[in-house]
């Protein structure tokens, strides 16, 4: 579980690094640096709801490994076939992070984490339907 959350956290730390860079050629805020700063968000968002055990959580940081697994897949075959060989292993260690959370966060014990019905159980254990002490 806290291998999943520290890759989430990376996948956002690279997000974010992919947004830096479409954003200092031209430093003024454009339309193009929403799609990365959204990506970050859920991925970081999905970190913190993994970390604390809420439900759904696994589910929205994989959703959110996804999109920068695929952009990042498309920019490797992009750079192969363009040939740009020491880009392309730049972007092709960038999958990373994307590639590690998404595995991650869809095993079962990440699951079973942030299962519903770990939130609703009592501190103390189950209780008994016997007379009260």
């Amino acid at each position: 579980m806290p291998f999943a959350v520290v890759f989430g956290f990376l996948l956002t730390a690279e997000v974010l690094y992919l947004g830096y860079l479409l954003w200092e050629p031209d430093p003024s805020l454009d339309r193009f640096l929403v799609v990365p700063a959204l990506l970050a968000a859920a991925a970081a968002l999905g970190s913190v709801l993994v970390l604390q055990g809420r439900r759904w959580g696994w589910a929205v940081l994989a959703v959110a490994a996804v999109l920068p697994l695929l952009a990042m897949l498309v920019l490797v075959f992009l750079l192969g076939a363009l040939g740009g060989g020491g880009e392309m292993w730049a972007a092709l260690l960038l999958l990373v992070g994307p590639l590690a959370t998404l595995v991650l966060a869809l095993r079962r014990p990440v699951r079973a984490w942030c299962g519903a019905g770990r939130a609703r159980r009592p501190a103390e254990g189950r209780r008994r339907g016997g007379v009260a002490r």
